[in-house]
């Protein structure tokens, strides 16, 4: 469980900070800042589930935790 944790803070820290380099202010309408922001919210979110899901799968596979 602690592992998972840790994993989660991680893989949290490198998805913010990769997601920072993302320009998606060219995707969306003029004045739709909020549905922007509860985009990208929702597109880190599922990142850092989907991230972090993957590499306790991956570590558990080669029992490594």
């Amino acid at each position: 469980m602690t592992g998972k944790f840790f994993l989660y803070i991680i893989v949290t820290i490198l998805v913010i900070w990769s997601l920072d380099s993302v320009n998606i202010n060219k995707i969306f309408k003029k004045n739709k800042v909020l549905q922007a922001t509860v985009f990208y919210f929702l597109l880190g979110v599922s990142l850092i589930y989907l991230v972090t899901n993957f590499l306790m799968d991956l570590f558990t596979s080669i029992k490594l935790i």
